[in-house]
């Protein structure tokens, strides 16, 4: 089966030729899959896609009228990808959904890590023959009350982790994880979570419900000084809001992997050109605030189980063969 792969980079290249052996015939491209760039699919009968590639019904619509019959997201989320018009189109979708959940975990808690220790300062000052201590000062993670919203597999890896630096961890999700409840977090309201968390690590999806889930009225329900971790997704957060209460110090930290407006900004080489988005450039001024480019995922193991998988579903979808990562509208 002849697969275009949109928004490929070196290492897209290198893990999935690995996985695909031969089987498929996989075009690589660099564009990003927009209405403009979605004709470049002519000829495939599968279109492979990553989180900033976007499918939605004028793009599906014209993948229809190309032949395109199957799409393999080689992501978990899905909200890029309009569901019904897929299905109008005949067109297949599936995605991965687990790929190694203590990679994206353990950079949550590296991020944290480091805000809190100011391993980022500390760095490079020394670098620069700076080795004064003043404005490094941190705080001892044992015995901090850990909040931690969206106890999937990701989630309860956070918690884990945080258990083992003898946190207290408080929890919230639409449905209980046993899994959390086994290792000793507690399941509470949201409203306890806020008030009672020194730090809160964010692990659930992008829904209505939890579209700016932090913002001036939950922020208000804070710990003054809260550390907030986000490597989850970025229209969790409304940056405007956190700005502010960075300025206020209400937030005592920020630590980001993903940002509500990284499209066309994260996994690109921006440094020879002025940023253009002015949020994030004042997200950048603050010294207690530390963003990452959406590499939480990026670890060996991750990016071959994503391949794997990937090509899974591929292999499904040429056979004919249900695929238990279909998604449906």
């Amino acid at each position: 089966m002849r697969v275009v792969v949109f928004s490929t980079k070196p290492h897209d290249r290198q893990f999935l030729t690995a996985a695909n052996a031969g089987r498929h015939e996989l075009v690589f491209l660099e564009a990003r899959l927009l209405p403009e760039t979605a004709a470049l699919a002519a000829g495939a009968q599968a279109a492979c896609l990553f989180v900033h590639d976007h499918a939605d019904a004028a793009v599906l619509a014209t993948f229809a009228s190309l032949g395109v019959k199957h799409l393999a997201l080689r992501c978990a989320g899905f909200n890029n990808v309009d569901l019904s018009a897929a299905a109008r189109h005949g067109i297949t979708v599936a995605r991965v959904p687990a790929y190694s959940p203590h990679g994206v975990a353990e950079h949550a808690a590296a991020l944290f890590m480091t805000l809190n220790r100011r391993i980022h300062r500390a760095y490079n000052r020394v670098r620069d023959g700076n080795f004064a201590l003043e404005g490094l000062l941190g705080f001892d993670v044992h015995g901090k009350t850990v909040g931690v919203i969206g106890t999937g597999k990701i989630g309860v890896c956070f918690a884990q982790i945080m258990r083992g630096f003898g946190c207290r961890v408080l929890a919230f999700d639409v449905a209980r994880n046993p899994a959390a409840e086994a290792i000793g977090a507690e399941y509470v309201t949201l409203e306890k979570l806020f008030a009672e968390s020194h730090v809160i690590s964010l692990h659930c999806p992008l829904t209505p419900q939890t579209r700016h889930l932090i913002n001036a009225r939950s922020l208000v329900q804070m710990r003054e000084g809260v550390v907030i971790i986000n490597t989850s997704r970025g229209p969790l957060i409304d940056t405007g809001d956190v700005i502010e209460a960075l300025k206020s110090g209400r937030l005592g930290a920020l630590a980001l992997d993903v940002y509500e407006e990284e499209e066309g900004v994260f996994y690109e080489d921006l440094s020879g050109q002025i940023l253009a988005d002015d949020q994030l450039a004042r997200l950048l001024t603050f010294p207690n605030v530390l963003v990452t480019s959406h590499q939480a995922f990026f670890t060996q193991e991750a990016v071959t189980a994503i391949a794997a998988t990937t090509l899974g579903n591929l292999d499904d979808f040429a056979a004919g063969r249900p695929c238990p990562n279909a998604l449906k509208a």
